[in-house]
This record gives C-alpha cells, structure tokens and sequence, in this order.
C-alpha cells in the first residue's frame, strides 16, 4: 500500500532529521501492517485496523513520538507507558535510534494485541481488548 500524499506532506513539513525518522517510520509501519488504513488523524499519521487506531507517530517538542495504542500490553521494555490507558511510545531524535528488529517486532504485535479503542466513547472509557 502507497502512503497517503497527506502523510508525505505532513513529513515533508518536518526539519530534514525530524522527516528522515519519519519517513523512516511511514515506510515500517505501512510495510509491517498490511492492509491497514493510514490517514492524519489529530493533526498526526496514525494507522488503523477495521477502524481502531493502531500506530502513530507525531512530533513533540524535542523529538518524534512512535505511539501504539495497544503497546503497553506488548511486554517490550523499550516502550513507554504513556497515558491513562494502554499505549506506549518510544521517541526518537535521530533516525539511526530506530531498530528495525524492534520496531518490526513492535508492529507484530500491534497487529496481533489490540485494545478496542474506536468503540472508547460508546463503552463510557472502558477498554475491552478485541485480540
């Protein structure tokens, strides 16, 4: 699957480091989760599966954020818990701190452990774990 010109643009506007690591991680993610839909979502790329966010990634302050939605449920010491929920991260400030080993491995289990984040609102906040 292509990557969305909205997602080459949005890492286009990036300082030349910021869009080499996200290039980086567009090609990974898209590579790695076939058949998922990718779009901005949130002012960011994000990747879906039968509409429930799966990967993202964004820019902060210093660094580019890596988020999966699922990934505190991954047991991969290398991500960090982020928010009230389940997802992870992992940040990057240069493209030669992405492993691809990890970040494959990382992708397989998005794909596999997926927490039912598009039904969120409906379910009052209550997570349910779909895989």
């Amino acid at each position: 699957m292509s990557i969305p010109q909205e997602i080459r643009d949005y890492n286009a506007a990036q300082s030349p480091s910021d869009k080499r690591i996200c290039d980086a991680l567009a090609k990974a993610i898209d590579r790695h989760l076939p058949g998922a839909e990718s779009k901005i979502w949130h002012r960011h790329p994000v990747w879906f599966l039968d509409g429930n966010p799966i990967a993202g990634y964004s820019k902060l302050k210093d660094c580019i954020r890596l988020l999966f939605w699922s990934g505190q449920s991954f047991d991969e010491p290398e991500l960090q818990k982020e928010g009230s929920f389940k997802a992870a991260e992992a940040r990057f400030t240069s493209v030669k701190q992405i492993v691809p080993a990890d970040l494959k491995r990382w992708l397989a289990k998005a794909a596999e452990i997926q927490w039912d984040y598009k039904n969120i609102v409906k379910r009052k906040g209550k997570l349910v774990r779909l895989k």
